[in-house]
């Protein structure tokens, strides 16, 4: 027997009537932050290079924020995901698939474009810089590489009757050939005893569009926590690598120097030597590294279920 609702009406019969255009709808965009890491300048030929954390950043070419730095991305189309909208906008931007993409989270925030109503569902991507061959898409006029500086600047805590509240203000610069952007945004924790919660809040903006220096903030703190836990940062690797060069890389994302020794352990369960050594002019040879994938995969496994 077909089951009714209240009213009396079967699920086709429900469906024959309902109209969608009944209710207000949001656009859904996918927006994305796509870090990589180079080589600093360094004055000494014969010394090994400091790594960069950089973002992409795209330069909007119509309004609303005409001229602005934006993150790349776009509105998810009736036949795809989300995670398919990423794909296709960062392969539009950077010539480059089939590299790791995570979901960071759903930005909901009332007023966030002046257009409409539009929610965002925000990816971080990573990518080893070799692969990335830069071309702006068809609303940008260009499209560059960022350096990223975030770092805490104050904070304020107190307490509550039952409770706690801590505003971290932090300072997110980004740089480039032509200039510097920064935004200042206070990270705001609430915690009860029954709950807690984490908001995000621009107090000063220099010419980064909509509310993307919030979704950058949260990924930036997204890749620290992982590179912390996980083996995240090894996608941001060529195929083959030193240990001094993985160590870079970890302390460009931490921003802070690491103990060589403590590194070293930490990163033991995740790579695997290949035999070979680096042969360069000048230098002492270096055994070279690959990712250990079946490690890899073990750690995540490990994550996920920490998490669940």
């Amino acid at each position: 027997m077909e089951l009714l609702d209240h009213n009396g009406l079967t699920e086709r019969e429900f469906l024959e009537q309902y109209r969608a255009g009944d209710y207000e709808r949001p656009s859904v965009a996918a927006d994305m932050v796509v870090f990589t890491v180079t080589d600093k300048e360094a004055d000494d030929s014969l010394k090994l290079q400091d790594k960069e954390l950089r973002i992409l950043l795209i330069r909007r070419g119509g309004h609303p924020c005409l001229g602005r730095w934006a993150l790349p991305g776009g509105f998810i189309q009736p036949d795809e995901t989300g995670e398919q909208a990423a794909a296709r906008e960062l392969y539009e931007e950077t010539g480059v698939a089939d590299v790791y993409l995570e979901q960071l989270y759903t930005v909901t925030d009332p007023g966030r474009d002046p257009r409409t109503w539009v929610m965002s569902s925000s990816y971080m991507a990573l990518i080893d810089s070799s692969r990335i061959q830069l071309q702006a898409g068809d609303d940008a006029e260009d499209a560059a590489w960022f350096t990223v500086s975030y770092r805490l600047v104050r904070e304020h805590k107190e307490l509550l009757e039952e409770g706690y509240i801590g505003t971290f203000t932090y300072e997110l610069k980004l740089g480039a050939g032509e200039g510097e952007l920064t935004v200042v945004i206070d990270r705001t924790v609430t915690a009860k005893p029954a709950s807690r919660s984490v908001t995000y809040s621009i107090q000063s903006n220099d010419g980064l569009a909509f509310d993307h220096g919030k979704i950058i903030a949260r990924a930036i703190e997204r890749l620290r926590q992982e590179t912390e836990q996980t083996g995240i940062a090894l996608h941001l690797m060529p195929k083959l690598f030193t240990l001094q060069e993985l160590q870079k890389v970890y302390e460009a994302i931490l921003d802070r120097e690491l103990p060589e020794a403590g590194f070293r352990d930490k990163v033991a369960g995740l790579v695997a030597e290949t035999g070979h050594s680096t042969d360069i002019a000048g230098q002492s040879p270096s055994r070279l590294y690959q990712r250990d994938w079946i490690k890899i995969q073990d750690n995540e496994d490990r994550r996920v279920e920490l998490q669940g």
